[in-house]
């Protein structure tokens, strides 16, 4: 596939499997197409960061299509609201396309090929979701202090006393939105997806704070949409030629299983739980990108205090914060979701017994 696309070792397979499952529980369970943990691995793994976005945004179609159908059968998906925002998310995606691809052509050697687009993929993945993981954090122990469990209303609720008409009214969601706010969140959702590869985690946070809708149906209502989002992202990326194929498979052979871990997660574990998760598990996931940030300074030659010889060792640790983020955020997850199976079972033996 020549010198763009990365050399699949049978080790290096096994590892992009892996970040399917992992990718595919997180996905299922907060909502996103789990891009967020799967981009930074593979780049991890020596996969352009250009590629690693179109890949994961080929693969977010069909597994945002299983999880929204999972989701749909538990009523979580507002249909209505999805389509709204997909009248601007496909003009994100394409500024987003266009954007990487220019940057990825800007090198003056073969050692810093794509490097200028790594560095700008790092930058706003850590930017936007140290503020993403900060905000849900900080909400969720605010709202504990006070003792309430539920997300912050205050955004939703001064946003619908200013009547930014037209509103429309979303019944699976039960909200009143502006036309403008949607159209807004949606342009800036579509070009983080596009950016890379983590559209849910614009989407299902201001669907929960911004809109005031509930998580459960966010994180359905996010699959829905990625469901076009990612097929339309796959086609403006594969037309530049940044798509591998090869990881979209792998990727599939994990996630497929376990978005339904995830999915049924929801069902089981309470919202706070599900929010500080997801909180803590992007938080780790910054340190991760942000650690990998000089690795591309020095390709560019943009710094010079640090010597090329240490880059492996920073890939390396990079990769260590990032599986633990990713296996720790699915081992709350599995032990969650076990713990409500096992309670729910001692309540059938009960009942059978008084019968």
């Amino acid at each position: 596939m020549g010198d763009l696309f990365v050399t699949l070792t049978l080790a290096k397979a096994l590892q992009v499997v892996l970040l399917g499952v992992i990718g595919g529980v997180l996905s299922g369970f907060i909502g996103s197409g789990g891009a967020f943990f799967m981009t930074p691995g593979m780049m991890n793994l020596g996969v352009q960061g250009i590629i690693a976005v179109g890949t994961n945004i080929t693969h977010k179609f069909g597994k945002a299509m299983v999880g929204s159908r999972k989701h749909g059968e538990l009523g979580h998906v507002d249909k209505k609201l999805g389509i709204f925002m997909l009248i601007t998310a496909f003009l994100g995606i394409r500024i987003a396309v266009w954007i990487s691809s220019s940057l990825f052509g800007m090198s003056d050697s073969h050692a810093a090929t794509g490097a200028a687009a790594n560095l700008y993929i790092s930058v706003v993945f850590v930017v936007m979701l140290s503020f993403v993981s900060a905000t849900m954090i900080l909400d969720v122990l605010r709202r504990r202090t006070e003792g309430d469990s539920g997300p912050s209303k205050r955004i939703s609720d001064y946003l619908s006393r200013l009547r930014l008409f037209p509103m429309i009214y979303f019944p699976v969601a039960d909200v009143e939105i502006s036309l403008w706010v949607l159209l807004t969140v949606g342009l800036f959702t579509g070009y983080m997806a596009g950016t890379i590869g983590v559209g849910g985690f614009v989407g299902v946070p201001a669907m929960i704070y911004i809109f005031g809708i509930p998580t459960a149906v966010a994180a359905g209502t996010e699959l829905f949409l990625a469901m076009f989002m990612g097929a339309f992202g796959a086609l403006s990326y594969a037309y530049e030629g940044f798509v591998d194929i090869r990881l979209v498979a792998l990727l599939y052979l994990g996630s497929l299983l376990g978005i339904y871990i995830g999915t049924y997660g929801t069902k089981v574990v309470k919202e706070q739980i599900i929010r500080i998760v997801t909180g803590f598990i992007i938080l780790l996931c910054v340190i991760s990108r942000l650690i990998a940030v000089p690795i591309y300074l020095v390709q560019l030659k943009m710094i010079d205090f640090i010597d090329e010889s240490y880059l492996p060792l920073l890939n390396t640790i990079s990769k260590y914060f990032l599986y633990i983020s990713g296996i720790g955020g699915v081992g709350i997850i599995l032990y969650n979701v076990v713990a409500a199976y096992i309670r729910k079972k001692r309540v059938y033996a009960t009942i059978i017994t008084k019968t």
